[in-house]
């Protein structure tokens, strides 16, 4: 049985194509792109400030509403910056978290306090990582934590012009620009081709778009996202992923509170795994308000980002890991872009300065 009947889903769909529903909220998208060009002439003319920080900012983000792999990226990118030897730290809004005052995320950290993608992040990396609603807050607190930090990575935020940047990465799927159209009657947070800022300091040549789908809509470097061949329980502990077509006493459930739930279903299925049921929910789910007759008699497959809330109220669910492979063009592109930049910094006599 699948279900797919939330909001989320519906219009999901409805972005793929310029039918019946797209063109009722057409409209409504006029009154979204007035609000966008408002907003970025405040920008232009000084009204709303955008400021920088002592660091390099690197900014990973989308045009397109839903999960499309920016969270992957951004541990790709940090991993790659670590091994070229550069001192790293992440920022990122928390979506999702109870607390709403700057916070570094430790060790010890949960994800209502710190939110999932954050708490995922510090794991996979090992950099330090802040959460506030203002990026630029976070980032300064980052800096005044730990002043050798040389390159910022910011986890989205692509639109959160008040953070001055470096260099942008934007993150595409198969869904392209969808039906091309601005939100709700399309899936574009803003107009694409992207239009840059004086401001915030982003040209065309400090913009590069990464495809994680199989089918890129236009021009663009390429990343694979698959599932890894092992699934991992709440100790720690894992079980080849094999084990999960051999029969069971209780059926599987996969269950995924991201922003495309059915593509983690779709690698699920690929895979040949017996789902007997699937359960897609809202991005950042929060699952303490989940009943637990909703999966008993279940055994529970989800993605890694679940399992960090899940794991508290269902122990004996299996999360299965994300592999996520980028093209070496990828990398040479961004290290490019980072020599270039400490390049310009070095031969400046003043440095950036600092709003």
């Amino acid at each position: 049985m699948q279900e797919n009947s939330t909001l989320q889903g519906v219009l999901v769909d409805a972005w793929s194509a310029r039918g019946v529903l797209a063109c009722a909220l057409w409209p409504l998208s006029w009154i979204y792109r007035a609000l966008i060009a408002l907003r970025r002439h405040l920008y232009r003319w000084g009204w709303l400030a955008t400021r920088r920080v002592d660091a390099m900012v690197i900014v990973v983000g989308n045009v397109v509403a839903g999960g499309v792999g920016k969270t992957p990226t951004v541990t790709a990118v940090v991993k790659h910056l670590q091994q070229e030897n550069y001192q790293v730290g992440i920022v990122s809004r928390g979506y999702g978290r109870a607390s709403t005052t700057c916070l570094e995320v430790g060790v010890d950290s949960t994800a209502d306090e710190v939110g999932d993608e954050p708490l995922m992040l510090r794991q996979a990396t090992e950099v330090p990582v802040f959460v506030d609603r203002n990026r630029h807050a976070a980032a300064q607190a980052l800096l005044n934590r730990y002043p050798h930090t040389q390159i910022i990575v910011c986890d989205d935020g692509l639109q959160h012009y008040g953070l001055s940047r470096d260099l942008e990465i934007c993150v595409f799927d198969d869904r392209g620009c969808g039906n091309g159209w601005l939100l709700p009657a399309g899936p574009l947070r803003e107009p694409w081709p992207r239009q840059a800022l004086p401001q915030v300091g982003q040209a065309d040549e400090r913009l590069l778009a990464l495809h994680t789908g199989s089918r890129p809509a236009f021009a663009g470097y390429r990343a694979q996202r698959t599932l890894g061949s092992v699934a991992i329980h709440s100790d720690g502990s894992t079980v080849p992923i094999e084990t999960l077509h051999s029969p069971s006493t209780s059926p599987l459930l996969a269950l995924a509170g991201i922003g495309q739930p059915e593509i983690f279903f779709s690698m699920l299925r690929a895979l040949k795994i017996p789902l007997a049921r699937t359960l897609p929910l809202p991005d950042h789910y929060n699952f303490n308000s989940m009943s637990r007759s909703v999966y008993e008699g279940y055994r529970i497959i989800c993605t890694e980002k679940d399992a960090l809330k899940l794991w508290r109220i269902a122990p004996d669910a299996l999360a299965i890991p994300l592999l996520f492979q980028v093209d070496a063009e990828f990398f040479n592109a961004l290290d490019a872009q980072v020599t270039s930049h400490f390049a310009a910094k070095l031969s400046s006599t003043h440095g950036h300065k600092i709003t």
